[in-house]
């Protein structure tokens, strides 16, 4: 079933996202909010995650509601129990009355923070299976005007990850590898600088803030442990990405992290060719070689000859 009606005569009927195309559907988020602070428990953020990916933004939702499948949302979460209905009752009670986004960006008069609670409205009732959700027209900026500093990622990726830790950090690389793939296809960065998106280094206070954990693990062996490498283990298990990562020192403390993104191969994917050197390499050398017969065949006596014959022809039509 189609996220978004693609008929005019469709465009107002309610339309339930179910999961029957998970695997094409796309969460698509501004970079700031990716470098927010969720503050939210593992259940309410992977909601807020599943809702976004049934947002159309060349078909925005009417009044920024879309509508789910109770059925297919216990499905996503892998709910099965008898006590499923009360589980989904209260991450919807914690989602809008404790749950937010603290979003913090750079304004030309300094910077600036919003608090944002995502979902206000949510309708559900015995008698069927769907499930209303609305969003705050307040967060809604930070989902459709995505001309620039946005990243998109697949819903599916975020299935099986059990962890807030590991939905926020699997964002945050997805933002980073994102903008390797973009510029090492359309070019506008150095080289070192497109390698540092595929090997991005955060300081541990700005993995803190954006975990949430400013106060938690204060010992480095704990925060390791519960946010990074437990963290990574359901990424390189779940996800499309295999990432390793090395502490940075200062002195005696550990100053920030550096990752390491490789992308897991699939029988189609050619993404392979963005790290092959030597295809890169054979790509600039025939591009180069293209532009100097374009300046050579111009600089040809034929071609100027041509060229003023055409000139001489659309000056009589005149």
């Amino acid at each position: 079933m189609p996220i978004i009606p693609k008929n005019n005569e469709e465009k107002n009927k309610k339309v339930v996202c179910t999961l029957n195309d998970l695997e094409k559907r796309k969460v698509v988020e501004h970079n700031a909010l990716i470098q927010s602070v969720a503050k939210m428990q593992k259940t309410a953020l992977k909601m807020f995650e599943l809702a976004v990916s049934c947002i159309d933004t060349e078909n925005l939702p009417e009044n920024n509601t879309v509508y789910l499948s109770k059925k297919e949302l216990f499905s996503f979460f892998e709910v099965s129990s008898s006590s499923k209905h009360s589980q989904f009752k209260e991450a919807i009670e914690f989602m809008q009355k404790q749950a937010y986004f603290k979003i913090k960006s750079n304004k030309a008069l300094g910077i600036e923070y919003e608090s944002i609670v995502p979902i206000p409205y949510v309708k559900w009732n015995d008698y069927n299976d769907e499930v209303t959700i609305q969003f705050s027209e307040h967060i809604m900026p930070y989902l459709i005007n995505l001309k620039a500093e946005f990243t998109q990622y697949k819903i599916s990726e975020l299935q099986k990850l059990n962890s807030k830790y590991s939905i926020i950090l699997y964002r945050w690389l997805s933002m980073n590898y994102n903008q390797y793939e973009h510029y090492s296809v359309k070019g506008g960065r150095r080289a070192e600088q497109v390698e540092a998106y595929r090997n991005p280094s955060i300081t541990v206070k700005e993995l803190r803030e954006i975990t949430d954990t400013i106060k938690d693990y204060q010992k480095m062996s704990h925060f390791t442990t519960w946010v990074l490498e437990k963290p990574l283990e359901e990424i390189n298990a779940h996800t499309s990405f295999n990432v390793t990562y090395e502490k940075v020192k200062k002195g005696r403390s550990i100053d920030s992290i550096v990752f390491h993104i490789e992308k897991k191969r699939k029988a189609d994917d050619n993404s392979y060719k963005l790290e092959d050197k030597t295809y890169q390499e054979d790509k600039a050398r025939k591009a180069e070689t293209e532009d100097q017969l374009v300046l050579e065949a111009m600089d040809s006596p034929y071609t100027k000859l041509l060229m003023e014959h055409f000139l001489l022809s659309y000056l009589d039509l005149m």
